[in-house]
């Protein structure tokens, strides 16, 4: 049995090192070297070359190395086998480092300061507590429930809203095309963290952005998207940034990546644009947690997080 790497846009050797130091009885190939498709039987990857994957005859497993799967499933040929994302508690932590990072951006009004500071004027703007803020997360998954639970700790006002309704203690709960509204006007802070699936692509759009709460603390309603580029509709974003229905904007995600030079989105100055990093894969953790799914299935046991490719998640 050997099991493929193929990866886009990473570093290929640092990757294949540490899947041969923390699974050390496994044999491993990199899609980069010469290899037997028919000796294939996981495959452990991040945007491989469309058609990859159906050239390998004995495939059983696709393990994704890391939480959005879009890339992959866009790929027609894909082989109807297991597909596997990664869960792990660094790819959590990280993205719950950004999430709070970002809000605190917003809600200690980062742009007022740097605008006041680019003119050396010193200001006094007023700072309402985060208990009168109203942070909204659109995705109660493993990363929004984490996110939520630490916001909630430091005194935010924290709802969700889900595709289906979602349980998190300490959390106000919506839930599908019903709560949607409702959940909207209660939010001064948005956070995106949907999966990219049919129904959410576009969803961040000029409609969704006026449904934002306009009586809040802040002076205006911000968005934060870490969850994926195709979730958002960019002119929009900027139209909306440039008329006052948002008052500022976070965004991790693009619909192209990497970004192009000509994008007004860099320039814009109520917008921060970060480079799809905001929990980037961890060769380290991402790799022990692979090993140990492939350990499960040595011993005869049940893969985890296996994608429902009905639901995209």
């Amino acid at each position: 049995m050997a099991i493929l790497l193929a990866v886009t846009g990473w570093p290929t050797q640092p990757w294949l090192d540490r899947f041969r130091q923390h699974g050390d009885e496994f044999e491993w190939v990199s899609a980069d070297a010469a290899y037997d498709p028919a000796d294939i039987e996981h495959a452990v990857v991040w945007k491989p070359r469309p058609g990859l994957l159906a050239g390998l005859p004995r495939l059983r497993t696709i393990f994704n190395l890391g939480a959005g799967i879009d890339a992959l499933v866009a790929d027609r040929g894909l082989p109807d086998v297991p597909l596997v994302r990664i869960v792990d508690p660094d790819l959590t932590a990280r993205m719950t480092e950004y999430v709070t990072f970002n809000v605190l951006r917003c809600h200690r009004r980062e742009w007022e300061h740097r605008a006041a500071q680019a003119e050396r004027r010193w200001i006094s703007p007023e700072q309402p507590a985060a208990a009168e803020v109203r942070v909204g997360i659109m995705g109660l998954g493993t990363l929004g429930r984490d996110a939520a639970e630490v916001l909630a700790r430091l005194g935010f006002r924290v709802a969700g809203w889900s595709r289906s309704a979602k349980a998190v203690a300490g959390i106000e709960g919506f839930a599908g095309e019903a709560g949607l509204d409702a959940f909207l006007a209660r939010t001064d802070i948005l956070v995106v963290l949907l999966p990219l699936t049919g129904e959410t692509r576009g969803i961040l759009n000029r409609r969704l952005f006026a449904g934002l709460a306009r009586d809040g603390r802040l002076g205006g309603p911000y968005l934060i998207n870490a969850g994926r580029g195709g979730l958002q509709v960019e002119a929009d974003i900027l139209a909306a940034l440039d008329d006052g229905t948002l008052a500022g904007a976070v965004v991790d995600v693009f619909e192209t990546e990497p970004l192009p030079p000509e994008s007004p989105m860099w320039s814009h100055p109520k917008l921060i644009v970060s480079p799809h990093n905001a929990a980037d894969s961890d060769p380290d953790a991402v790799s022990r947690n692979v090993v140990a799914q492939l350990r499960r299935l040595a011993r005869g046991e049940a893969l985890e997080h296996v994608v429902d490719r009905a639901t995209g998640y």
